[in-house]
C-alpha cells in the first residue's frame, strides 16, 4: 500500500490497518524462529509498512492537537 493511499484511509481503517499488520509481523517473527520463513526480507518490508502506517497516524495526532490549539 503506498502512502497516498494510506491518506485516504479513515481513522477506524487505520488502526484496522495496524494491527493487522502487528498481527503479520507477529507471525513473521514466529515463522523465523522456527526456520519456516521463506523469503527474510518479509519481516524488514512489515516493520517498514508498520512504521509508515504509525507515522501517518501521528501526523493525524499531531494535526488534530495543532487545530485544536488555534481554536
Amino acid at each position: 500500500m503506498r502512502v497516498s493511499e494510506i491518506r485516504e484511509l479513515s481513522d477506524e481503517a487505520l488502526v484496522d490497518a495496524i494491527e493487522d499488520q502487528r498481527e503479520i509481523i507477529f507471525n513473521l517473527r514466529f515463522q523465523k524462529a522456527a526456520n519456516q520463513l521463506e523469503d527474510a526480507n518479509q519481516l524488514r518490508y512489515a516493520k517498514r509498512h508498520l512504521a509508515r502506517l504509525l507515522g501517518i497516524q501521528r501526523e493525524r495526532l499531531l494535526a488534530a492537537q495543532q487545530s485544536a490549539k488555534g481554536e
